[in-house]
């Protein structure tokens, strides 16, 4: 495919897209905004057809299909007479088109533009629509019935910026696991697994590669959960299950973070597109690892945290972290806030940040807010065309419902964790209860917010 590139100016992007979004007939909207080696250019220097353009302080490269793409079908069918482009000279003929009169739309049809990263520079793209709704489930999620004062923490917008995020990836790496219960086995909580496994259902729906990292000492655990979820249709397909640091033997350094998260070693090549922790607990200052109440369990911690450290230092790699109560990976970001308005916060703080940090009142509250928003943006065509690059066919949300999450599927999944051992991360309840709360009712309130948003009950 041959681009029209120009640049524009970043306040300017949103008209930009609106006015070209209103004219499919001709080029139509832009189909990237941002780094152009994301699309397989190498730089903007490269060799290329035209005249050259000049860049000003805050443009931004703006990428469009071209009808220059045509010129080589053309050649191909050895016509003996064609009209069409020539670089630089737009082929123009007398039949009229229709352009709208006006570019007033409905929500649903008013793209907005988001800047998503800066390094690699990265804007996407979704309909206004789609925007205040997942604002909506982003609210939804700070509910705090814990009182823990996890509103100081939340981050407007990050959960946007998050799901655009994942959404152009194709290969998302997801970490959890908080064995506050020492004295039990297995130690772990039933906060976070649960979330874990709903984003991974929403992410294979949408044919991404998806890989769990876990601990060495509850790899087995983690591959038998999946393993029961792949049986109760949860998920469509097992996900693989892998130990970081390596069960070889390997004292865990950088080169082996290195080499977890890259092919080869080669920074340019990376393994995952986006890691997500969700509900794990993160480093601390003085380099522990503890619970809300400041308990040190660092003896049943393995060094996760690594591969975030390095990723932050990897353009290819984003990260989130999901958490509730400031003392899980990612929440680094907002240690000053965990500091201030968290109960013990100085001693638990994670110091380790992430790309996009998740607040919710319950951390498996952030993992179907995920899903939920993930669906959100595959249903929007304005997002599913920049997506696929203005090629192929529109994707049939229907495809993804089932993916969504839903107090029938969660049950399922509360079951197999009941199963396997996980317990309410307060009370050490063997049971339908998630960090104190009831989940017929706590639980089954937010669920019923969330789906309500998307118009699904």
């Amino acid at each position: 495919m041959f681009l029209t590139m120009r640049p524009v100016p970043k306040d300017k992007l949103d008209v930009v897209y609106r006015i070209t979004h209103h004219m499919p007939d001709v080029h139509g909207a832009p189909i990237h905004i941002g780094d152009p080696a994301t699309i397989g250019i190498p730089s903007l220097t490269a060799e290329h057809l035209g005249g050259d353009v000049q860049f000003q302080p805050g443009d931004v490269p703006v990428f469009w299909c071209c009808g220059v793409t045509t010129m080589p079908a053309v050649k191909s069918a050895k016509s003996s007479l064609a009209f069409t482009h020539s670089p630089g000279c737009m082929y123009v003929a007398d039949v009229m088109a229709t352009v709208p009169a006006t570019t007033t739309s409905s929500p649903a049809d008013t793209p907005k533009v988001v800047h998503v990263s800066q390094e690699p520079l990265l804007y996407s793209v979704a309909s206004e629509l789609a925007v205040d709704q997942i604002q909506r489930l982003e609210k939804a999620v700070q509910a705090d019935p814990g009182k823990r004062g996890i509103g100081h923490l939340h981050i407007p917008g990050e959960l946007l910026r998050c799901v655009l995020a994942m959404s152009h990836a194709s290969s998302v790496a997801v970490t959890t696991g908080f064995p506050c219960h020492t004295e039990l086995t297995p130690p772990e909580e039933n906060d976070g697994p649960p979330g874990a496994v709903a984003m991974a259902a929403m992410l294979q729906a949408l044919g991404k590669q998806v890989t769990m990292v876990m601990d060495a000492s509850r790899l087995q655990l983690m591959r038998d959960i999946v393993e029961d979820c792949v049986q109760a249709g949860i998920l469509k397909e097992s996900v693989a299950v892998l130990p970081y640091p390596p069960t070889d033997g390997t004292a865990p350094d950088r080169e082996v973070a290195l080499q977890f998260l890259t092919h080869d070693g080669d920074l340019s090549r990376p393994r995952y597109d986006h890691l997500v922790a969700i509900e794990r607990v993160g480093r601390a200052a003085d380099g522990t690892y503890r619970t809300m109440k400041a308990k040190d369990i660092s003896s049943l911690v393995g060094p996760i945290d690594q591969l975030f450290d390095l990723a932050n230092e990897i353009p290819g790699i984003k990260t989130t972290g999901i958490g509730d109560g400031g003392n899980e990976l990612g929440m680094g970001t907002v240690q000053d806030k965990v500091h201030q308005f968290i109960t013990n916060g100085p001693d638990i703080a994670c110091t380790v940040p992430a790309d996009y940090t998740i607040t919710a009142g319950v951390s498996n509250w952030g993992g179907w807010a995920i899903a939920a928003a993930l669906y959100v943006l595959r249903a929007c065509p304005i997002h599913d065309r920049y997506l696929r690059r203005a090629v192929g066919f529109p994707w049939d949300p229907a495809k993804l419902r089932g993916a969504v999450p839903s107090m029938e599927t969660e049950e399922k999944v509360m079951s197999i964790m009941i199963k396997h051992g996980l317990r309410d991360g307060m009370t050490a309840e063997l049971g339908l209860v998630v960090d104190g709360l009831q989940f017929a009712s706590e639980h089954a309130q937010i669920m019923k917010t969330l789906r309500s948003i998307l118009g699904l009950d």
